[in-house]
C-alpha cells in the first residue's frame, strides 16, 4: 500500500493563465506548450471583454430590480388612491343628498308662509334671527364641504392619471432594460461557456505535459518485492564525482513515511523482536491485536475474482520471503498481519473490492509459498483493530529513520525516530542505529539522479558543482523573493526543454555565483529544518521545505529529493 506525492510544475487558474513548463527539446511537449500559450491568450482577451459585459449586465439587473420596486410602490399608491376616491365619492353623494333635502325643506317652508306672517309669528325676533342665521350657516357649511370634496376628487383623479402615466413609463423602461439585461446575460453565458471549453482544452493539454514531467518532481509507488536488494554505487555518498568542491543532496527514505517500515521491521526482527513487538512499535502500544478474527470473510480482487481472506493474504507480494532465512521471519509475520488488516479495513470486511496493484497491495493469482505462506499460517486470524474495526495498517519500504503519525478509526500511530537507541526519542542514534540501516535498506540514504527505469538524462551521478548549487540558490530567490518569472525556474537539462533561465540569467537575478560550504539542521519531527550555505555573498539560511522545492524544480537531469528529511554532502 503506497501513497504518491507530486509537485505540480504548472498551474491553470480560473481564467486560463498557465505557467510555462519545461519541455527541453521535446518537440511534442513544445507544441503542447505553444498551443497552451495561444489558448491562454484567447482566454485572457475574451475574459476581459466578458467581464465588462458581466459588469454591465449586473448594473442593468440592478436597475431593473430598482424599477420593479418603484412600479410595485406606484401600484400600491394607485390602489390606495382608488380606494380613497371611492370612499370620498360616496361621502360626497351622501352630503349632496343631505344638502338637497335641507334646501328643499327650507324653501318649501318659506313659500308656505308670507314674510310678514313669518316675522309676526309667535316667535320672538331674536329667535327668528338665530333660526335664520343657523340655517344660513348650515347651508354655507354644507356648500363648503361639497366644494372641498369636489376639489379633492378632482385632485385624486389628476393624481390617478399622473400615477397611471408614471406606471406606464416605468413599465416600459423596465421592459427595455430587462431585454437588454437578458441579451447581455445570454452573451455572458455564451462567452463563459466558450472560455470554459478553452480552459478544458488547457487542462487536457497540461495533463499530457504533467505525464511527461511528473517523474522529475514526484516520488513513485513501489514495494520491497519489486526492487533489487543491491543499489547503484553511484548514488552512495562515497562516490567520487571527479571534481571539487562537489555537492549532492541525499534523501532519507522513500516513498512515504507512515505506518510500518518494511526494512525497519526486518531490522527489528534481526534484533530479536517478535511480530507483536514490531506491530506495536509501528502502530502504537494501544493498538489491539485480535487473534481470532473471522477467517471466512471473502475478498474480491479487481480483475481476479473472490478468495477468502487467508488465501488473499498468501497471494500478497509485498516482502521478500528470503528475509525469513536471514533472521526476518518475525518481520514476515508482522507484514502478514498488516496486509490482512489493511485489506479488511479497505474493503469494509469484504463488502468492497480491492485493487491488485501497489495503489492497494500487490496481489498475484497464486500463492507466494515458502516462508511467506508459513508467516500467514502462523498469524492466521490475526488482525489489528481500533474502535472495534480493522485498522488501516499502512506500510512502505523505507522511512529514512523517522515514522510519521497518522490516524484511523480514532487511533493514531506514533511519530518517532525508528532507532535502537532510546535517547532523545531515538534521535540520538538516528543515522548509526536506525533499524532500517540494520535491515540494510538501499533507500535509507540515497542520492536520486535517475528514474526507476534507469534513465539518468545523461547524468551518471547526483553530484553538483559549486556553480550548479549556486544556481539552485538563485532559483530559490526567484521562487520566494520575486524579481523574475518563476515559471522559468526549471532544469536546463536537454531532457526537459521549454524556456528555462540560463545560469547567467538566474545569477543576474539572485546574485549568487558560488557555494563554498553547506550545513543542515534537522527538526524533532523528522524533517530537515534549515539549510545554510556559505556563498560569495556570505552565509545564507533557507528552510528545508523551500530548498527542496527549489532543488526539485531546478536541479539538472533527473536529480531530485524524494523526502523532506535530507542532507547535503560536500566533497
Amino acid at each position: 500500500m503506497k501513497r504518491v506525492f507530486l509537485i505540480i510544475l504548472f498551474v491553470v487558474s480560473t481564467v486560463g493563465v498557465v505557467r510555462a513548463v519545461n519541455c527541453n527539446g521535446n518537440d511534442d511537449c513544445n507544441k503542447l506548450q505553444d498551443e497552451i500559450n495561444e489558448l491562454s491568450r484567447e482566454v485572457s482577451i475574451r475574459s476581459e471583454a466578458n467581464e465588462k459585459n458581466a459588469d454591465e449586465m449586473r448594473s442593468l439587473q440592478a436597475k431593473v430590480k430598482s424599477l420593479q420596486a418603484q412600479i410595485s410602490a406606484a401600484e400600491k399608491e394607485l390602489n390606495e388612491l382608488e380606494d380613497d376616491l371611492v370612499i370620498r365619492e360616496e361621502m360626497a353623494v351622501v352630503q349632496y343628498k343631505v344638502l338637497s333635502v335641507k334646501t328643499r325643506e327650507f324653501y318649501k317652508s318659506l313659500r308656505g308662509k308670507s314674510i310678514l306672517s313669518f316675522l309676526f309669528s309667535s316667535l320672538e325676533a331674536g329667535e327668528i334671527s338665530r333660526n335664520l342665521a343657523y340655517r344660513s350657516q348650515t347651508q354655507d357649511q354644507d356648500r363648503q364641504i361639497i366644494l372641498q370634496m369636489s376639489k379633492e376628487i378632482i385632485e385624486i383623479e389628476s393624481d390617478k392619471v399622473d400615477l397611471e402615466k408614471r406606471k406606464g413609463y416605468l413599465s416600459s423602461l423596465s421592459s427595455q432594460l430587462d431585454k437588454d439585461a437578458k441579451f447581455l446575460e445570454g452573451e455572458v453565458a455564451g462567452v463563459s461557456e466558450y472560455i470554459g471549453s478553452l480552459e478544458g482544452k488547457i487542462v487536457a493539454l497540461s495533463t499530457k505535459q504533467q505525464s511527461i514531467l511528473s517523474e522529475k518532481a514526484g516520488t513513485f509507488q513501489t514495494t520491497v518485492g519489486d526492487v533489487p536488494l543491491a543499489d547503484d554505487p553511484n548514488s552512495r555518498p562515497d562516490y567520487n564525482p571527479g571534481f571539487s568542491p562537489a555537492f549532492a543532496a541525499f534523501s532519507f527514505g522513500a516513498p512515504h513515511y507512515k505506518g510500518m517500515s518494511q526494512y525497519g521491521a526486518f531490522g527489528r526482527a534481526k534484533s530479536g523482536q517478535s511480530a507483536e513487538d514490531i506491530l506495536r512499535a509501528y502502530y502504537g502500544g494501544g493498538i489491539e491485536i485480535k487473534k481470532d478474527y473471522s477467517t471466512g470473510i471473502n475478498i474480491t480482487v479487481s480483475g481476479y475474482g473472490t478468495v477468502d481472506i487467508e488465501t488473499y493474504t498468501k497471494r500478497i507480494y509485498e516482502m521478500p520471503g528470503s528475509w525469513g532465512d536471514e533472521g526476518g521471519m518475525e518481520a514476515l509475520k508482522a507484514q502478514a498481519v498488516a496486509a490482512r488488516s489493511y485489506a479488511l479495513a479497505r474493503t469494509n470486511n469484504g463488502a468492497l473490492p480491492i485493487c491488485a496493484t501497489e495503489a492497494c497491495q500487490v496481489y498475484k493469482p497464486s500463492n507466494k509459498g515458502g516462508n511467506w505462506d508459513a508467516a500467514v499460517d502462523a498469524t492466521r486470524g490475526w488482525v489489528l483493530q481500533a474502535g472495534g474495526q480493522p485498522f488501516s495498517a499502512w506500510y512502505a519500504s523505507t522511512s529514512g529513520g523517522y515514522q510519521e503519525s497518522y490516524s484511523h478509526n480514532g487511533h493514531s500511530t506514533p511519530g518517532f525516530w525508528d532507532t535502537a537507541n532510546s535517547g532523545n526519542n531515538g534521535r540520538d542514534g538516528w543515522t548509526s542505529q536506525a533499524y532500517e540501516k540494520i535491515g540494510e535498506s538501499p533507500w535509507f540514504y540515497k542520492g536520486w539522479y535517475k528514474t526507476r527505469s534507469g534513465d539518468g538524462c545523461g547524468l551518471s551521478h547526483p553530484w553538483l558543482t559549486s556553480e550548479e548549487m549556486a544556481d539552485i540558490l538563485n532559483a530559490w530567490v526567484v521562487l520566494y523573493q520575486g524579481g523574475g518569472d518563476s515559471s522559468r525556474v526549471t532544469p536546463e537539462s536537454s531532457c526537459w526543454g521549454g524556456n528555462p533561465y540560463s545560469k547567467g540569467d538566474l545569477q543576474a537575478l539572485g546574485g549568487y555565483s558560488s557555494i563554498s560550504g553547506v550545513s543542515v539542521q534537522y527538526a524533532n519531527n523528522g524533517v530537515t529544518a534549515n539549510v545554510t550555505f556559505q556563498t560569495n555573498k556570505g552565509p545564507k539560511t533557507i528552510t528545508g521545505t523551500e530548498f527542496k522545492k527549489a532543488f526539485n524544480l531546478r536541479a539538472p537531469g533527473r536529480i531530485a529529493l524524494k523526502s523532506g528529511l535530507f542532507n547535503i554532502e560536500q566533497k
